[in-house]
This record gives structure tokens, sequence and C-alpha cells, in this order.
């Protein structure tokens, strides 16, 4: 299963558009959406695609009530963090972060001791790293006005291949 992964969108639409264009010729089978859509005409563009999310809103998410609804309408899964979801018989936590960068980090190493995956967002930084048989994915920002790069991630479920690909923004 190709699992696409991406966090803080922060509207860029640019960015989306060329996230889905990476998830649309890499036909992914789910989309993993980490936090910071932040308006609701940004996961509309999600739903172009035509392939299932799962989500979880970021701490810049005000408009949950509206981005609930458009979620629902859609098909899609999107909630508060944490959310504990089994994607291709892997027990997978999917969060956004809270605190710092080091806190969200370590908050996520610290999970990966009860899941097999981990994902998250919040710091706009990559991480992948291996804990045991645990995996700690952040694919970074697709929105890239952070760090000055745009990237989304993807995952082949089980081996646990990533792939990080830049996009435009």
């Amino acid at each position: 299963m190709l699992v696409g992964v991406i966090s803080d969108t922060h509207d860029n639409f640019r960015a989306v558009r060329s996230a889905l264009e990476v998830f649309r010729r890499r036909d992914v089978d789910i989309i993993v959406h980490c936090g910071d859509f932040i308006a609701p005409f940004t996961l509309k563009m999600f739903g172009e695609l035509g392939t299932k999310l799962i989500g979880v809103f970021g701490n810049n998410d005000g408009e949950k009530i509206l981005l609930s609804r458009i979620s629902l309408e859609l098909g899609f899964e999107l909630m508060d963090q944490p959310m504990v979801k089994e994607i291709s018989g892997i027990k997978a936590l999917i969060m956004h972060g809270c605190g710092g960068v080091e806190r969200t980090a370590k908050l996520a190493e610290e999970l990966s001791k009860s899941f097999d995956l981990v994902l998250y967002g919040h710091t706009h930084a990559i991480d992948v790293r291996r804990i045991g048989e645990s995996l700690i994915l952040n694919p970074g920002e697709a929105h890239g006005l952070l760090s000055g790069k745009a990237t989304v991630a993807l995952l082949e479920v089980p081996s646990f291949s990533v792939e990080m690909v830049e996009i435009s923004f």
C-alpha cells in the first residue's frame, strides 16, 4: 500500500496542487494529512483527487466545524489529535504535534514504543527514523515558506520504505 503523507499545507494552493499531482502520478492508495490545513477551501482541494484522506487537526486549524463538515462530505476522516488507525495491518498513530520542535520529536519517539508507525507534523522539519521495529515520519512542510523547501513523503506499508519528494511552492 502506498501512503501519501503531507503536513502543514497552510493554505498554499500551489504547493497543495503540486502535492496532489505527485500523489496522482504515483497512484497513492490513501493520503494522511498531519495537520494545519488552515482553511476549509484547502481541504476541498484534496477532494479533487478522489483518494481517501485521513488526518488530524493542527494547532492553526481554527475552523474545525466547517473542516469537519467538508471532511464528512468528501468521505474523509479528520479529527482532533491523536488518531490511532490501522493502515494495511500496521498500528499507526497520527498527530500534529505539541509544544516546540524538540518536545514534539521526543513525543513521537516515546509513542513509537507503543505503535509501529508514528506520523506527525508541526515542526516543519523532515524526520525519518527507525526506533527498533517502529518508524517515525514527519514529511516536513508542504507550504515551504518556513524552511524554503516544500516536501511530501511517499510511504510504502508494510515495508516502511520512504521516499521524500520535493514539490513546487
